[in-house]
């Protein structure tokens, strides 16, 4: 797949909106027929355009009501101890997102738990014992203003 036209845009900007579509409604939306829609959709699934479809869970609603954002320091930032770092992440389903930072750092984490207790327990058993942890530096989400995994599509051609 080469370059996206306005067909391909209108498809990512309905699918981010709602993942559900039937391909007829989708198709209707962005002004094809049901079968190139479909052959369109395809195309953007097997170029990595669209990487998958998910249910967006409340966190509050099962439980998770504490959101921290934690950067941790490495002792030493080597290929190898890195890559164990990043494996080990990973692995760790309340480690919701993982980045690896500029600046002082090597990743910034963010966890969820059901209380402070938990999250303290978890904090003290896990993300302080993976391989090669320096330090940890957490803050408190007091209130999300805007949670989206949607990313903007505006500079694309429409």
């Amino acid at each position: 797949m080469g370059t996206l036209d306005k067909f391909d845009v209108k498809i990512l900007q309905q699918l981010q909106a709602d993942a559900r579509l039937t391909n007829a409604e989708l198709a209707q939306r962005v002004g094809l027929s049901a079968a190139p829609c479909w052959r369109r959709v395809r195309a953007l699934e097997e170029a990595g355009y669209i990487k998958g479809y998910h249910a967006e869970i409340d966190r509050h609603k099962i439980g998770m009501g504490v959101l921290a954002f934690v950067r941790l320091d490495a002792n030493r930032n080597t290929g190898e101890l890195t890559r164990e770092m990043e494996e080990a992440i990973r692995k760790i389903p309340e480690i919701v997102s993982c980045h690896y930072i500029s600046g002082a750092g090597t990743f910034e984490l963010q966890v969820v738990a059901r209380d402070l207790d938990s999250f303290s327990q978890f904090a003290r058993k896990v993300l302080i014992n993976l391989p090669n942890v320096k330090d940890l530096h957490t803050s408190f989400s007091l209130g999300e203003v805007k949670s989206s995994s949607s990313v903007p599509l505006n500079h694309l051609p429409v």
